[in-house]
């Protein structure tokens, strides 16, 4: 095999990676700033691939493949690699996405749809001995598969979706730099000057792809970005103004140091006051450690926390500022943190736990949807001790009412191992937290409660015996209306709260 073949195979490796790669990055960011990862992961896998056959179809009008080809790479160079700063810039400043985002997927679709048959048209061009046309193919799809495995491993935790986006938008203009260079006898030097102006640009971009960062989230956020990075499972940021911290996750908010203690405490001191004398906790979620920190006011022996991102767990358990607001919960002795799938953790466990507090996102994705199920509802239960409770947050019974009794309808439908046939005990509570407006949580035990006051440990600032009384009582906007049970078969309570939030906010 000559050198100007391996070459075109390598290339066409090459421009595989990429292209998957700026799928990816298009799916992720949509997922991030327009919400439901289900609907947008899907848009953007239609429309990518559409585009993709239209820029196949367009590339019979190259008349001359190689050149066609350089070229398609110093545009995707320049569409690919700005991507992201674009999409992110203008959402910043001007809150516009879907027009850029999927403007540029077209494009970068048009042009990578292309890519192979003037691959494979040059490589019939120049002679290739035994021109085949699924070894191009085989080449294409094996650096698919290095993108997908890649991406969520090594890019994004490495590199954030900004740098990920101009290094691949790097790697096409190399890939033109390297085909310029290799068939110089066959090329004018025309594409130059454009390749050279990109090749600058994106060198700058990448130079500076910390400060574009910064000074897109400055404007994104009211407050001073102390912390912004992307891991294998999402973005991160926290912010600060005076003594004032917020956590974000995916651009969307999940505390405020001003007032999470009315949602901390409202999410742990009723289940752990109806059990007992509970001994082995189990929380689900809650990485930032203040669902922890409220546990450890209560004596007990034993509390696992499981969430998935070990660098959120990372961050809230050695950042001083960080480690402080959940009171230094992670250096307890009795705490043992577990950074793994909370299914899969519920699924193997065989410890039982007196109490089991669900701190998980809001149900906007099927990953998430499915741990607001029936079926984790039951392995759940199966978890608990006798005499045990589990909690869960459960949105805003207000904005997403639907699916705030969607929850409860799922836990109502969810059997009691300890009582064939008699159900589970259910109750519905809401608060106040001014981050977040009215929200909701549900509790569920597998024996009715003793009938006494809630006993409740010193220095709480919010749940007292009275606000514990007026949290189960619902007014008009708020009171229970039909709703399905969420189950793995049909998620319905994904569309419930989608639909929901998007009345209200989109």
């Amino acid at each position: 095999m000559q050198p100007r073949e391996v070459w075109l195979l390598t290339a066409t490796f090459l421009v595989a990676v990429a292209g998957l790669i700026y799928e990816l990055i298009a799916a992720t960011l949509s997922s991030y700033l327009l919400g439901d990862s289900v609907r947008q992961f899907s848009f953007v896998i239609g429309i990518f691939l559409a585009s993709m056959g239209l820029g196949a179809w367009v590339s019979r009008y190259v008349r001359d493949p190689l050149p066609g080809f350089v070229w398609a790479q110093i545009l995707l160079g320049i569409a690919g690699g700005f991507l992201a700063p674009v999409v992110f810039g203008l959402y910043a400043w001007t809150g516009e996405v879907a027009v850029p985002l999927y403007s540029l997927l077209i494009a970068v679709g048009i042009l990578s749809g292309m890519e192979i048959p003037l691959i494979a048209r040059t490589l019939h061009g120049i002679g290739a001995p035994e021109f085949r046309f699924e070894n191009v193919l085989s080449f294409d799809y094996l650096g698919a598969l290095a993108a997908s495995l890649a991406f969520p491993v090594l890019i994004i935790p490495h590199l954030g979706l900004m740098s990920a986006s101009l290094a691949f938008g790097a790697l096409n203009l190399a890939v033109a730099a390297l085909s310029l260079w290799i068939f110089r006898r066959d090329l004018s030097l025309a594409p130059l000057a454009v390749w050279a102006v990109a090749a600058v640009a994106t060198g700058l971009g990448l130079w500076q792809a910390e400060r574009i960062v910064s000074l897109t989230e400055a404007q994104l956020y009211e407050d001073d970005v102390i912390l912004s990075e992307d891991t294998a499972y999402q973005h991160i940021t926290v912010t600060r103004f005076r003594d004032r911290i917020r956590l974000f996750l995916d651009h969307s908010i999940q505390f405020d140091s001003y007032d999470e203690y009315r949602y901390h405490e409202a999410l742990v001191h009723p289940a752990m006051g109806l059990v007992p004398a509970p001994k082995r906790v189990l929380i689900l979620g809650g990485g930032d450690g203040m669902a922890l920190r409220e546990v450890l006011r209560h004596p007990v022996e034993a509390v696992t926390l499981v969430d998935l991102d070990p660098r959120v767990t990372e961050i809230f358990s050695s950042h001083p500022d960080l480690a402080a607001l959940n009171g230094h919960s992670y250096d307890d002795p009795r705490l043992t943190a577990v950074n793994f799938d909370a299914w899969r953790f519920v699924e193997d466990t065989e410890e039982a736990y007196d109490v089991i507090i669900l701190d998980l996102p809001d149900p906007k994705t099927l990953a998430l949807s499915k741990l607001y199920s029936r079926e984790f509802y039951a392995m759940l239960v199966d978890r608990l001790a006798a005499g045990g409770a589990v909690v869960t947050q459960a949105g805003s019974p207000f904005y997403a009412r639907q699916a705030f009794w969607s929850i409860v309808e799922t836990w109502e439908a969810t059997r009691n191992p300890y009582a064939p046939g008699a159900g589970l005990n259910v109750i519905p509570y809401h608060a106040l937290v001014p981050s977040f407006g009215d929200w909701g949580f549900v509790l569920a035990t597998v024996e009715d409660p003793a009938p006494r006051p809630l006993p409740l440990p010193e220095g709480l600032g919010f749940l007292t015996r009275g606000t514990w009384a007026a949290a189960q009582s619902f007014d008009g906007d708020t009171d229970r209306i039909a709703a399905r049970v969420n189950s793995i078969r049909d998620h319905a309570l994904l569309g419930f709260y989608v639909g929901a939030w998007e009345k209200w906010f989109r």
